[in-house]
């Protein structure tokens, strides 16, 4: 059997099946003097052994079946320790049942028991009685804690889990808007210049329907990887193109762009994921709201922080969100970019013209 990984519900009741065999067997051999025939103990012995087979089935039946069978076999002598039976189903209600439950009282009271059974030693004569019921108190509370504890673990695994699930899905759609806006964008600026000026130049009409043709062919490149990712595990969401060929993209739109970019090679994944995308959503606004413009940008590190600054000289209005409307998705994710890393982002007209773009991603 392989124990690295999580066991089925079909072995996790053939290993219930062996418990319950286990503490028939020790029903069986104990308190041989107990003045009860075989076959009165073998009753206890199964009461209490056979319904732990069961107990994930119906764990509160389980518990209170068992219960009342070891109430009664401690009570009368056949069975000593008859409380580790219902201990175990007590496991399980504590595990599958929800609700509100004073499990913390339940705790104190458990180790007040076990250090009173500390402090008292092995109770002799009449004393007996009244030390199976601490060490029985003691059982119970120690098996409803424990799987208490179990139960809050797992559902605060859960939570993390899809916690994780949401922030993915968050991750893909970024990527998804970031290359449909970027390509659209491009192609939906060309394509209006090749219908303008299909019929009195033609030869622009032509390098505008190549431009529109390398932009398709790249996003669909693009879309293909971001879903091959998703079949992936774990993701890997690099960036497919290279800083320069956006800026090469943006200028087969009529935008003039500078780029300056240093001390990228040591960037960790995900930040240099964040400035590719950040600079490719800026460099869209550009060629969707400001062509033909002149476009610089910058992108530094130093081996703390990334700085992004991308600014144009074009009209500088049309990019921020207007009230009522859709837009502005690209700086909204954009910001969410930066502020996962705990990072500055600001973005706004400038007072001499233009627009412009500054991200800061610490990254030590």
């Amino acid at each position: 059997m392989d124990f690295t990984r999580r066991l089925t519900r079909g072995q996790l009741i053939a290993l219930d099946c062996a418990a319950g065999w286990v503490v028939a067997l020790v029903a069986m051999t104990s308190a041989a003097d107990a003045p009860v025939p075989l076959w009165g103990k073998a009753v206890f012995a199964l009461g209490l052994g056979a319904p732990l087979a069961v107990r994930r089935l119906w764990p509160v039946g389980v518990f209170v079946v068992v219960l009342a069978v070891a109430l009664a076999a401690g009570f009368s002598g056949v069975v000593s320790g008859a409380y580790v039976a219902p201990a175990y189903a007590l496991y399980m209600v504590a595990l599958s049942r929800s609700g509100r439950a004073p499990t913390t009282a339940i705790a104190v009271v458990t180790v007040v028991a076990v250090l009173a059974l500390a402090v008292a030693g092995a109770p002799v004569g009449w004393a007996r009685g009244a030390g199976d019921v601490v060490l029985g108190i003691a059982a119970l509370g120690g098996s409803w804690t424990v799987g208490r504890a179990v139960r809050e673990r797992r559902i605060y695994a859960a939570r993390a889990a899809e916690r994780l699930v949401t922030e993915e899905r968050l991750r893909i759609a970024r990527e998804l808007h970031d290359v449909v806006a970027h390509s659209m964008g491009l192609i939906a600026v060309k394509a209006g210049v090749a219908n303008h000026v299909m019929r009195t130049r033609p030869e622009e009409a032509h390098d505008a329907l190549k431009v529109i043709e390398t932009a398709s062919r790249d996003a669909l490149t693009e879309m293909r990887h971001l879903l091959g990712v998703l079949r992936t595990e774990p993701p890997d969401l690099r960036p497919v193109p290279e800083l320069g060929e956006l800026a090469e993209r943006a200028r087969l739109a009529g935008v003039r762009v500078e780029l300056a970019a240093s001390g990228l090679e040591g960037l960790p994944d995900g930040v240099r994921l964040a400035v590719h995308r950040i600079v490719q959503e800026a460099l869209t606004n550009v060629v969707k709201h400001a062509a033909p413009a002149r476009c610089t940008v910058t992108v530094a590190a130093d081996g703390a922080r990334a700085r992004v600054e991308v600014t144009d000289d074009g009209p500088g209005h049309g990019v921020l969100p207007q009230k009522g409307d859709h837009q502005g998705h690209g700086l909204v994710g954009m910001r969410e970019r930066v502020m996962m890393y705990g990072g500055a982002f600001s973005a706004g007209p400038r007072p001499e013209g233009g627009f412009r773009v500054a991200a800061t991603i610490p990254y030590a």
